[in-house]
């Protein structure tokens, strides 16, 4: 119409998928994407982790919106500025690459575009999201009553648990309340206590034994101290596989601990809780299901797309006492409680479909075999580096540290800049952690791309970086 202030579409691509019939420029242009993915992925061996151009689109939107092409052309050019977790030598931190099923699942997941807020809003999703949570709870031990919910990464997983442990512990209106950690948790804790408005020293922290376990004997100290200084803790956190050596505290005894206390016990398992799923390497976790809550991040190990993390409760009731509000402008749940009335999130995307698919597809040997197998690429490379030269930092799980054994801490910093310039020309590509004033180069062997003959040219890398 003349004058008329609509704008035109893109040319040749609908804004919107059609409710009354099969779009094929949509069709067309999924198909092609698709494409240029599958692509991107098999190039991945022919350069290294990091990408080698800078080029960027636009960020502003033109004036007219862009045809399919257009747009294609701008997916193109974030694609090749991408991080390639695909590539055998992307071994610096738990970013495995996705799995297939799971990529599938995430675009559908947009697609469908529900919203795990309420049941009338995802009704087959928020039923997968309880029942895959019940799954994970009986695969850990925990009892009937369990549950548990989906939430954006381990940092707001673990958040939600200490809201909830603070809230059982009736504890909402006493700044000076205390968690308690080791000194080698993840500084996602130090988070959590700022958003929860408690004090600086809210968070107190356990030193660890040489095998990166916390002091027992310590801890015992610090709550015979907090109890004489009248200030109460709410919460005991076990780390299951700490950042730089996946160590994993004593979780029997810290149970026993909290348990004669009657202080929550919340397990932080965002990396190794998930070995706690297979029948093979669930030793590795005894004690486990004696917490009350628990922090799984299934993205870190099995290749489900981000993101996936998971918080497990012994009690479920406890979610729905902490974060229900009513929701006022939802139709009553006929059942079960809505998906926004078990978390601190509301409108939530069916994200849980990545993780359910990406399970389906394993199977419970794959779940097993990509477990163990990680585990055997962290003893080979192990085993690969000169104890006389290089000193490791490890711990049961995939993860390992190392620094040179002669090196001070101003030479050990040297030595990680220097060596892990050289590793990314080799297209090897570790991380820089620093612990204890040493600065270290991190190995993660979660990539199932990495094979025995990239450790040993890795091995050999590292081996050579130190002198005498």
């Amino acid at each position: 119409m003349a004058g008329s202030s609509e704008s035109t579409p893109p040319p040749s691509l609908a804004l919107f998928a059609s409710p009354d019939h099969l779009d094929p420029e949509l069709q067309s242009f999924l198909e092609e994407s698709s494409f240029r993915l599958c692509k991107w992925f098999a190039q991945a061996g022919k350069s290294g982790p990091l990408p080698n151009v800078n080029n960027f689109p636009n960020v502003a939107p033109s004036l007219k919106g862009l045809s399919g092409q257009e747009l294609l052309s701008d997916i193109q050019l974030i694609m090749d500025g991408s991080y390639q977790p695909s590539h055998p030598g992307a071994l610096a931190h738990l970013d495995p690459p996705p799995l297939t099923a799971s990529i599938v699942a995430d675009l559908i997941c947009a697609g469908l575009n529900n919203n795990l807020l309420a049941e009338e809003l995802s009704p087959s999703l928020s039923r997968l999201e309880r029942d895959l949570c019940q799954w994970f709870c009986q695969k850990i031990g925990f009892p009937s009553i369990s549950g548990g919910v989906a939430a954006s990464g381990g940092t707001l997983s673990n958040l939600m648990a200490l809201v909830v442990a603070r809230h059982h512990a009736n504890l909402q209106a006493d700044p000076k309340a205390v968690v308690i950690a080791s000194e080698e948790s993840h500084v996602c804790l130090s988070k959590a206590v700022r958003v929860m408005g408690l004090s600086d020293d809210s968070l107190q922290r356990i030193n660890t034994r040489e095998n990166g376990h916390i002091c027992l004997e310590e801890l015992q100290k610090k709550l015979s101290i907090l109890k004489s200084e009248g200030r109460k803790c709410f919460a005991i956190v076990a780390t299951a596989g700490t950042t730089v050596r996946g160590a994993i505290d004593p979780l029997e005894e810290l149970a026993e601990i909290a348990r004669s206390q009657s202080i929550w016990f919340h397990v932080d398992g965002a990396i190794g809780g998930i070995f706690a799923c297979a029948k093979s390497t669930s030793p590795l976790l005894k004690g486990i299901n004696l917490a009350d809550s628990i922090t799984l991040n299934p993205q870190k190990l099995l290749g489900i797309t981000k993101t996936s993390s998971l918080l497990l409760v012994a009690n479920k009731n406890h979610l729905l006492s902490t974060f229900s509000t009513g929701l006022p402008y939802i139709e009553p749940a006929l059942e079960n409680p809505h998906g926004g009335e078990m978390g601190l999130q509301g409108t939530r995307s069916g994200e849980v479909l990545k993780l359910w698919l990406g399970l389906r597809q394993l199977g419970e040997e794959g779940i097993s075999h990509l477990l163990k197998t990680s585990i055997e690429r962290r003893i080979y490379i192990q085993r690969k580096l000169d104890s006389l030269k290089i000193s490791v930092l490890g711990g049961p799980l995939h993860i390992i540290s190392c620094t040179p054994r002669s090196a001070d801490d101003l030479n050990s910093e040297h030595w990680s800049v220097i060596t892990r310039k050289k590793l990314l020309k080799h297209n090897f590509m570790l991380s820089r952690p620093k612990q204890n004033g040493r600065f270290y180069l991190k190995i993660v062997m979660g990539n199932p791309h990495t094979l025995k003959s990239h450790l040993d040219q890795l091995a050999h890398l590292l081996n050579d970086s130190v002198v005498g």
